[in-house]
């Protein structure tokens, strides 16, 4: 199995002057996942090399046993500070895609033409697509063979508006990941606020936030 996860290379918080990036649960986790399993994982990112990691999801009360593992893992540190560049990424040779939230994907993965092309590449050879927490935002301009929107008519989650506001930053994002799956077609479900709740449609993986992540990789691991 070869799995490409895909990170933001973004780290501004929109005008607050505070730092952002990649959520460490939601990469350390499925990364894990996929890793434990015997898959080959490949990392990639709009800039290449080191992704920048959000500062909160590195605070003690954010700590799991998957970043634990990571902060511990010479090799798996190593891989995520070489990511490849995303533009010179071919989607050949890949089962499957997983996209690890944090809010950076918000503002570069959602309107990146590289995502968007790997996004509708993969949907249209039936591959495996997973995103979890902010970034089902990647979704935001990719296409079915339709001429829809990819997630028109399918059953996605993704951070919800409640948990955006949770976190002070409603009027900061660029958009509301809820709303734009909303606008774009998306049968949008949720479960409570933090709680893991994935949602599988066909071969398209969700979750809704931090604590979804492992299921999230699981399930799209289920699919291969």
């Amino acid at each position: 199995m070869n799995i490409l996860m895909v990170l933001t290379s973004h780290d501004k918080l929109g005008d607050t002057g505070n730092k952002t990036g990649f959520w460490l649960e939601e990469f350390a986790a499925p990364y894990y996942v996929f890793k434990d399993a015997g898959a080959n994982v490949t990392l990639a990112s709009p800039k290449g090399g080191q992704p920048p990691l959000d500062p909160s999801s590195d605070t003690d009360d954010a700590q799991t046993d998957a970043t634990t593992r990571f902060k511990g893992d010479d090799a798996a540190q190593k891989d995520l500070a070489n990511t490849e560049v995303l533009s010179t990424i071919s989607a050949d040779g890949f089962d499957a895609i997983f996209y690890p939230g944090g809010h950076g994907p918000l503002w570069d993965l959602a309107e990146d033409g590289d995502s968007k092309k790997l996004i509708e590449t993969f949907a249209s050879s039936d591959r495996p697509i997973g995103a979890v927490c902010h970034a089902p935002a990647v979704f935001k301009h990719p296409k079915g063979a339709d001429g829809k929107p990819l997630v028109s008519g399918k059953t996605v989650t993704g951070f919800t508006n409640t948990e955006e506001e949770g976190v002070g930053l409603t009027d900061v994002v660029p958009f509301l990941v809820e709303d734009m799956l909303k606008a774009n077609g998306g049968d949008y479900k949720k479960g409570d606020d933090w709680a893991s709740f994935v949602v599988t449609d066909g071969k398209l993986v969700t979750g809704q936030n931090p604590a979804s992540s492992e299921e999230a990789a699981q399930k799209l691991l289920a699919l291969l």
